[in-house]
């Protein structure tokens, strides 16, 4: 006999999952769906631009589509999620880019629907791209998302230092800049808030042996802290191993609440309303 679903935290108020790959998931639609029903309203989706992200940017209103016709059909009055776009090129695949990579990145982000630039930066644990070509690629797309009034969404893995001095270097994108999944200790998240970054946090925060990611999710200011899933990596507790979606964003919301000592809503409104100030600051 399988397990009985978990029963999912009532948030009473919107919530955005911040950082989502719904082109990896097999039902797109389903999962924004489900995600409606769970009380997220807003989704940011990653493009990586070596990984076919016109696929995603054609599917997407088709995606959507199905998901209201599937909400209709329920007849649950929810809404489906709006769903932005971040592009750019994973620091995994850096050694694919090229200046042609660079031009495509600056004409797409163009598309009113592309809130960010990301997720980029470096990942020195495992090194799929040589390090100096990682180097390079998180500079020129930060520059970009300097020239193009966008935030930066950061992926640094064992290369917070050299991340931070690039990020100091570079400068910090006057419309933002968010360092994602985070799962570093309370010290290394101010480190991160000090010169401007939002801290976000994912399924990580709910493991059980994640005290210190925990730390940091009481410690970071309440308009600098947002919520994501990464999926379909990183599911939380308690579907730790299994296939992430957006609607599991509640559970990592209903944990950091609880390490706040906050209500679920008052926290959910405060990283959802820290969400539309960096991606969609005119809505």
């Amino acid at each position: 006999m399988s397990a009985r679903p978990a029963e999912l935290p009532r948030i009473g108020a919107p919530l955005a999952d911040t950082h989502a790959h719904l082109e990896m998931l097999d039902d797109p639609a389903g999962a924004l769906e489900r995600a409606a029903i769970a009380g997220v309203s807003l989704v940011v989706t990653i493009l990586d631009l070596t990984e076919l992200p016109h696929a995603t940017a054609q599917e997407l209103d088709s995606w959507l589509a199905d998901s209201w016709e599937r909400l209709r059909d329920w007849e649950v009055g929810a809404e489906a999620p709006e769903v932005l776009l971040a592009l750019g090129v994973h620091p995994h695949n850096a050694k694919s880019f090229r200046p042609e990579i660079e031009t495509r990145l600056v004409e797409m982000a163009a598309d009113p629907r592309v809130a960010a630039i990301g997720e980029i930066g470096l990942d020195f644990h495992y090194d799929h791209s040589p390090r100096d070509d990682q180097r390079q690629a998180f500079r020129k797309q930060l520059a970009a998302a300097h020239r193009c009034c966008l935030p930066a969404i950061i992926h640094l893995r064992e290369a917070h230092d050299e991340g931070y001095d690039i990020l100091q270097e570079i400068g910090i994108p006057d419309a933002g800049c968010v360092l994602h999944c985070f799962t570093g200790d309370a010290e290394l998240a101010m480190r991160f808030v000090d010169i401007g970054c939002h801290i976000s946090f994912a399924g990580p925060v709910t493991f059980k042996n994640a005290d210190a990611v925990r730390e940091a999710a009481a410690v970071v200011p309440l308009d600098r802290i947002l919520v994501e899933t990464d999926c379909p990596f990183m599911a939380p507790e308690p579907y730790r191993g299994q296939t992430n979606e957006p609607a599991w964003t509640v559970f990592t919301a209903s944990r950091i609440a609880q390490v706040r000592g906050m209500d679920l809503a008052e926290f959910a409104k405060a990283a959802y309303d820290n969400s539309r100030r960096v991606f969609s600051p005119e809505s």
